[in-house]
């Protein structure tokens, strides 16, 4: 047999990932690859790339690499360099060295298994790292997605959402989406990912894995990092989803766009109050709608 772990959506969580490494050493694993998004939406972007260095594991490339690379070339709309709603952004930027941001920029956009050549790895879709796969993706759309995965490979493993998924779709072909390391939105904020076993038979055994890690350390560093103070309404929410385990950031954004507001920390206890984070994610876009709706009521 074969084992071939795939993590992904660390998002600048060393307490996690610390915690992930060492659940592998208890296991037998033969490779190790990361699906993208090591940094943004955390504060630890820095020592979590060099984590990755000393494990020596391949990675593909996330969309908040290439947002992170953006903020750091300066290759952004000039308003950016001064909204309050892009704060986060510039410190998680601004918090990696040229030499992490130029490991970044040479991770590719998709990468083969080297011990299970079938299994094929992007962060998104085949597509693009910023298309998400989960269960509301539409049959039309995963077939268009899997036509442009290479021959000869049966399986493929994305994150992104980040949701566990495992959809096995027409002649053998299957979709595996690993969760998320570090910022999981399933509503269950143990770091997770996934161990993929070879059978006799040729079909993988797919173990999703959930492990305890500190969080309380970590969101104390949120504070001893300036992170919680300076990044505005970006760790403000992020906070609320490592506690949750459910989106809270691109809802408030869209809130305050419905409601025509700026996305200001003053606006935040007004979304806390309407924002029912229990909710699945049809629902929550629904009531989302129905918030605005019912402002324009108001006037």
């Amino acid at each position: 047999m074969t084992r071939l772990a795939i993590l992904a959506d660390i998002h600048a969580n060393l307490f996690a990932l610390d915690a992930v490494i060492e659940d592998l050493k208890a296991r037998e694993i033969d490779e190790v690859i990361v699906a993208g998004d090591l940094v943004g939406r955390g504060p630890q972007g820095s020592a979590v790339v060099e984590r990755i260095w000393e494990q020596g594991w391949r990675c593909v490339q996330g969309n908040h690499e290439e947002y992170l690379i953006n903020f750091w070339r300066r290759n952004i709309p000039p308003q950016w360099y001064d909204q309050e709603h892009w704060s986060g952004a510039r410190w998680m930027s601004e918090e990696l060295s040229q030499e992490h941001i130029e490991y970044l920029e040479a991770l590719p956009f998709s990468l083969t298994s080297q011990t299970c050549p079938d299994v094929f790895v992007v962060h998104g879709s085949t597509r693009s790292n910023q298309e998400g796969i989960g269960s509301w993706t539409d049959p039309e759309v995963l077939d268009e997605i899997f036509e442009m995965v290479p021959p000869a490979h049966h399986l493929l493993v994305c994150a992104h959402t980040p949701r566990p998924l495992d959809l096995e779709l027409r002649q053998g072909q299957r979709i595996v989406n690993v969760g998320s390391v570090g910022l999981p939105f399933n509503g269950d904020w143990r770091a997770q990912y996934v161990v993929l076993t070879t059978q006799s038979d040729g079909v993988y055994d797919v173990e999703f894995v959930q492990v305890p890690y500190d969080r309380e350390g970590f969101l104390g560093h949120y504070e001893a990092s300036g992170f919680l103070a300076e990044a505005g309404i970006t760790s403000a929410m992020l906070r609320h989803e490592v506690l949750h385990a459910k989106p809270f950031l691109v809802p408030f954004l869209r809130w305050c766009e419905g409601h025509g507001v700026e996305p200001v920390a003053e606006r935040i206890p007004w979304f806390l109050d309407a924002y029912d984070h229990t909710k699945s994610l049809k629902e929550l876009v629904e009531q989302l709608e129905a918030s605005v709706r019912e402002m324009s009521k108001e006037g």
